[in-house]
Parts: C-alpha cells; sequence; structure tokens
C-alpha cells in the first residue's frame, strides 16, 4: 500500500484529512510521524501558494506522495482577512482562542448582513519527482456574535451556517466532513484518484 504524507502538524486538520481519505487504498502519515521535516515557511500570497509549497518541499524531502492543505477564512468585511494569515492572526501560529477574540474584536458593532465570510481550502498534492495537482473547496457563511459549540477547531465555532442555524463547531463531524470547505476540495480530489491516477 503506498504511503501518502500529510503535509501538516496540526492535529485538527490531520484528522479531518484522514477521516475525508477513508477508504482510499493509501496509507496516510502525517508530518507528526516525520519528526527531521523542517517547518515549511508559508510565505505565499495565495493558499494556492502556500499549499503547492509545501507539498512540493515535502515530497522532495521525503520522496513520497504528499498532500498539503493550506485554507482559512475570508471575512468580507475585512477585505478578505484574515485569508493566509488565519492561524497567525493574532499572534503566534494556532492560538485559536486568541485568532477568535481578534475577530470578533473588530466586528464590534458590524451588522448580521455585512458579517458574510467564506472558509476556503486548497489542496496540492505532489509526487516524488515533483509532479503537481491541486484543487480547492469554498464554504459560505456568516461570522456568529459570540462562539458556540466545541468540535472542530479555528474557527469553527464562529462560523455560522445560515441554512442550519448552527455553527461549524456544533455541527456532528459527519456533517462538518460533509459540507466543509475542506470537504468540497476533498471530494474532488478523490474524484481525480479515482478516475486519473495511477
Amino acid at each position: 500500500m503506498p504511503r501518502l504524507v500529510l503535509a501538516s502538524r496540526n492535529r485538527g486538520k490531520i484528522n479531518e484529512l484522514k477521516a475525508l481519505l477513508a477508504g482510499l487504498p493509501w496509507q496516510v502519515t502525517s508530518l507528526l510521524d516525520y519528526p527531521e521535516v523542517p517547518e515549511v515557511e508559508e510565505d505565499g500570497a495565495t493558499f494556492c501558494e502556500n499549499a503547492i509549497k509545501k507539498a512540493l518541499v515535502v515530497a522532495e524531502k521525503l520522496k513520497l506522495w504528499t498532500l498539503a492543505d493550506d485554507s482559512g477564512l475570508e471575512v468580507d468585511f475585512l477585505d478578505g482577512a484574515p485569508g493566509v494569515y488565519s492561524a497567525r492572526f493574532a499572534g503566534p501560529h494556532g492560538d485559536d482562542r486568541k485568532n477568535n477574540e481578534k475577530l470578533l474584536n473588530l466586528l464590534t458593532g458590524v451588522p448580521w448582513d455585512q458579517r458574510t465570510a467564506r472558509f476556503r481550502c486548497v489542496l496540492a498534492f505532489a509526487s516524488p519527482d515533483g509532479q503537481l495537482w491541486t484543487t480547492e473547496g469554498e464554504c459560505a457563511g456568516l461570522i456568529a456574535l459570540e462562539p458556540r459549540g466545541v468540535g472542530g477547531f479555528g474557527y469553527d465555532p464562529l462560523f455560522y451556517l445560515p441554512e442550519r442555524g448552527l455553527t461549524m463547531a456544533e455541527l456532528p463531524e459527519e456533517e462538518k466532513n460533509r459540507i466543509s470547505h475542506r470537504a468540497v476540495a476533498m471530494r474532488k480530489f478523490r474524484a481525480y484518484l479515482e478516475q486519473d491516477f495511477n
């Protein structure tokens, strides 16, 4: 069974990706299994640039098929911020609580109809010899007035889905893994693997 490396050390993201990859003929690992691989600096201007860089660097380093995800939140009132800075919006990488607090503070007093936002995800799939394939997905919603729910990670407690009346963090994991930006991108990726990959 071929090995697929997820170019991430974010446990929440890794767990989601592994669930979305279930059933495919891959032995799925992540950078948590390869401590010798240095952190890849995410210095791209877009999610796509960052995902491609992570996939190519890790695939070249480990000589293994690699799947990288770069994703984040775009808030219309903030001209698309936090965007590629989503994970380090309030400082150190991955402090979800501070990132959510900063976002709420920036949106203080902003009316409900101006709190539109979307989660975006780009997946980059790289071969050991540098071939590359990308796909992306998005999920639209609104930024809630306060955090709700305990599921998921990142901005999920603030990302409100009007058609469900719930935040992403209030959804059952199976439902999130059907409708999220990452799920949309992953459906395209799975279709590629099943139809075109050999």
